[in-house]
């Protein structure tokens, strides 16, 4: 009854450098990967847990890397496709997708709990974000979950990987309360080289030779059994190929037919993970007063505003596939990674916010001797401290206009963990704590383009006093041009108006005074660019 075997079967979408597209199983994926330009898919937490399983499978089939000379020569020499094809044929049984006793990533002796004599399978949607009605439930997606169908195994399969590495914690399953996955709201790091080995190759990054023989993906593990996982069970990571094959969940698909579509599955809490703290090469770090470590996450405002988590500097915070990606190109700067693709989702509690995917420069001063990341984090602070002055202002004149005939203010306050906004608050359109108001989004807006415009200044020949100047300039004319429209939106020709804008825009007009002196003095390093 085995059926569909994801190592030759056709189910990883990639892209080829002429710019054709085609479906692939996890042995050609790898063996052509030099041909490949990128792994492609609609879904983000796809594409980032597929890189995840490929580079699993990379680890057990290479045996390494072990040191950064062992990562070296495999960047320099490509994949070796005789240990790559050895290591599939010797697991090729673990592979299949409907098997008797080794299904992939799947729990053989799960059946689903019985109501009223009928097993409770339960649709496939519940694998996938775009269609999971019990915590993501999509604007424009119309499916019935219990009229849902079948869908094919191709998709499932990746919907399966998206699953284990995406899944958020938060209620009763047939077996104990489910938890998330290790790194479920984690921004997943990948630097992206001119093909998809190299991308893959920048993401190999070195472990210990001990712990590598005792770094075990699922597939290669005996599955565990119903009782266990019913009283449940938790333990530690051993490695990476065993972090990025965790079983969140417990699943066994319900075979119907061939094998080449699926409708219903069992499913259920899986293994928890006691090693939380253990460092994923694809997460960038921070560290909280309050919480300590912790990786970095998607936010309402853009992850470009915390782009400097995501640089290497002394305090081993950055994502460790940045790291590697530099140090392996450090002799070899044609094939420097040029960007860097950051996926994840964001959540409240069991619920599903958002995925996102996004691209971004990466430095090309970084595969030099050079840290940027203080660099980076001064620029983006002096827009910050812009954005102070501007809402400042905004507020400042607001409080003046609302309070004429001496009204009293009602003032911002926290209530059952909810903030609810004063009357300046909402004024000014902020809606909520983390929200910001329209304009000083549309400031943000503008600024978004010039950073990016600002990491491709950072080649090997441009200063950073030069780059700085540039950056100031842009600060300045988005904070001159948001305090414009503030002015014309408000003031409407009234004169008490007028007045309180013309009471408010101290801190704006020091900030743009303060901008135009340090733009005065950066003058001659710009123009030397």
């Amino acid at each position: 009854m085995s059926r569909f075997n994801l190592i030759d079967e056709k189910w990883i979408q990639v892209r080829f450098l002429d710019g054709s597209r085609e479906e692939l199983g996890i042995q050609d994926t790898l063996l052509r990967a030099k041909k490949i330009a990128a792994i492609e898919d609609p879904s983000p937490l796809i594409v980032a847990a597929l890189h995840r399983f490929l580079l699993a499978v990379l680890y057990r089939a290479l045996e390494g890397p072990t040191d950064i000379e062992q990562a070296k020569k495999l960047f320099r020499d490509g994949l070796p496709s005789e240990k790559i094809r050895a290591y599939l044929e010797k697991w090729r049984d673990r592979f299949w997708l409907f098997h008797e006793k080794f299904p992939f990533y799947q729990v053989p002796d799960y059946e689903p709990k019985e109501k009223c004599g009928e097993k409770q399978w339960r649709s496939w949607s519940v694998l996938s974000a775009e269609h999971n009605a019990d915590n993501a439930k999509v604007l424009f997606d119309h499916l019935d979950v219990t009229k849902s169908g079948s869908v094919p195994s191709s998709r499932v399969a990746c919907w399966i990987l998206a699953c284990q590495t995406f899944a958020l914690g938060g209620g009763r399953s047939d077996f104990q309360y489910t938890k998330s996955s290790p790194s479920a709201t984690a921004v997943m790091v990948l630097p992206l080289g001119q093909n998809l080995q190299d991308t893959l190759a920048f993401s190999l990054v070195p472990q210990n030779r001990e712990v590598l023989k005792n770094d075990i993906p699922i597939w290669e593990r005996p599955p565990e059994k119903v009782a266990t996982l019913q009283k449940g069970t938790e333990r530690a990571a051993l490695g990476w190929a065993d972090l990025y094959s965790w079983r969140t969940r417990s699943i066994k698909l319900h075979l119907q037919g061939n094998g080449e579509t699926v409708g219903e599955i069992a499913f259920a809490s899986g293994v928890g993970c006691s090693s939380e703290s253990h460092a994923d090469p694809m997460l960038g770090y921070k560290i909280s007063e309050k919480k300590g470590k912790q990786y970095v996450r998607f936010r309402e405002r853009g992850l470009w505003r915390d782009f400097d988590s995501l640089l290497p500097d002394n305090g081993n915070l950055a994502p460790k596939v940045i790291e590697h990606a530099t140090a392996l190109t450090k002799s070899n700067r044609d094939r420097f990674p040029r960007s860097v693709m950051v996926l994840g989702q964001a959540n409240d509690q069991a619920k599903i916010e958002y995925w996102r995917m996004e691209r971004f420069a990466l430095p090309e001063a970084l595969a030099g001797d050079r840290f940027i990341r203080t660099e980076i984090r001064q620029l983006l602070a002096e827009a910050e401290q812009a954005e102070w002055a501007l809402e400042k202002a905004m507020k400042v004149a607001a409080r003046f206009i609302i309070t004429k005939g001496e009204r009293k203010l009602q003032q911002d306050k926290w209530n059952a963990g909810r903030w609810i906004p004063g009357d300046v608050s909402k004024f000014i359109g902020k809606s909520s704590f983390e929200a910001v108001p329209v304009l000083v989004a549309n400031y943000w807006s503008v600024l978004e383009a010039c950073f990016h415009e600002i990491l491709g200044e950072y080649t090997f020949v441009r200063d950073f006093e030069g780059i700085r100047g540039q950056w100031l300039q842009s600060v300045r004319d988005a904070l001159n041009r948001a305090w414009e429209q503030y002015r014309t939106s408000v003031s409407m020709g009234d004169a008490w108006a007028i007045r309180a804008l013309v009471k408010a825009e101290g801190p704006v007009r020091a900030r743009l005074k303060e901008l135009d002196e340090e733009i005065l003095k950066l003058t001659p390093a710009m123009e030397g660019a």
